[in-house]
């Protein structure tokens, strides 16, 4: 992979008009009705790394098994990929998912979740709970992680296993997760002009279509809103250039005050899911984020009493 500067990014991103989905509402709404005529393919790369296996199977959702060649695996990951709960699975996503298979020797589950107009949060955090509980029986030892909109998926089902499951992860991992899908934290105008990717005006459209029948503010559609006190270990990622990073912050503060074990990584200067660029820093977030993996799957699952 050729590795770019992070300096040459957030040019690039507005020359591309990243933002254009997000930046107004009838952006987003077109950009649904694109989606619901033409969906985009899903299905992994033609060039992944040699040294995983790709298998499919699945009845509701098609789901992605990514296997390292050689060896025995130990334990398991389900990776939910982002995409603003719009946009199909994409080749980043596909080559971390690889990474982590290969380097954290283990077996990673990718589903390829409905998205709006289509699927809800809640349909949708109750297949990704189905899946992480056939793992754990399957596979043992699993964990989630999931980037932007996968982060909101993947928090809201950590929540989900351990209110009605009694099931806490050894780790999470979220990558620019969303959290709080009303957009009303008031600090978000102040770093909306530095960010070239996500804005408020179409991201609002998104969460109302993707909310479904709940509250914006039920945690199954803003996991920043639910009891955080009994999840298991959090690894979060959030640049300093992506509206999102406010939420990053109140949920570091929540975790802190909930009792539960947070590692934040900042990136200063960072935009939105950079662990996935082809930068120096995203690959450092990239091993960090194999690393916390490796550890997780390797740890024994606990369950609350």
């Amino acid at each position: 992979m050729v590795t770019l500067p992070s300096s040459v990014i957030v040019p690039a991103l507005r020359l591309m008009r990243a933002n254009r989905v997000f930046v107004t509402a009838e952006g987003a709404r077109r950009h649904v009705r694109e989606r619901e005529l033409r969906p985009t393919p899903y299905g992994p790369p033609s060039r992944l790394r040699r040294d995983v296996r790709v298998t499919v199977s699945g009845a509701a959702w098609p789901v992605y098994t990514i296997t390292p060649v050689g060896g025995t695996p130990t334990g398991s990951v389900v990776y939910v990929h982002g995409g603003g709960w719009v946009n199909q699975i994409a080749g980043q996503h596909w080559h971390l998912a690889a990474q982590i298979a290969a380097e954290a020797n283990t077996t990673v589950t990718v589903p390829i979740y409905p998205l709006v107009p289509f699927g809800t949060a809640a349909a949708v955090a109750a297949g990704v709970v189905d899946l992480v509980r056939g793992n754990l029986e399957r596979y043992g030892s699993t964990c989630l992680a999931g980037d932007s909109a996968g982060g909101q998926i993947a928090l809201s089902a950590a929540l989900a296993l351990r209110d009605e499951h009694d099931i806490t992860l050894r780790r999470t991992v979220l990558i620019s997760p969303a959290l709080d899908l009303s957009w009303s934290n008031p600090l978000i105008p102040s770093v909306q002009p530095s960010d070239p990717w996500l804005a408020t005006p179409g991201g609002e459209v998104l969460a109302d279509l993707w909310k479904g029948s709940d509250d914006i503010l039920d945690p199954v559609v803003s996991p920043l809103m639910g009891d955080l006190a009994g999840l298991g270990p959090l690894t979060v990622f959030s640049g300093t250039r992506d509206v999102l990073n406010p939420d990053a912050h109140l949920l570091v503060d929540k975790a802190a005050a909930a009792g539960v074990d947070l590692e934040f990584h900042e990136g200063v200067g960072q935009v939105h899911v950079y662990p996935l660029l082809p930068t120096a820093v995203g690959r450092a977030a990239r091993a960090a984020i194999v690393e916390r993996l490796r550890l997780g799957v390797a740890e024994t699952l606990s369950a609350r009493d």
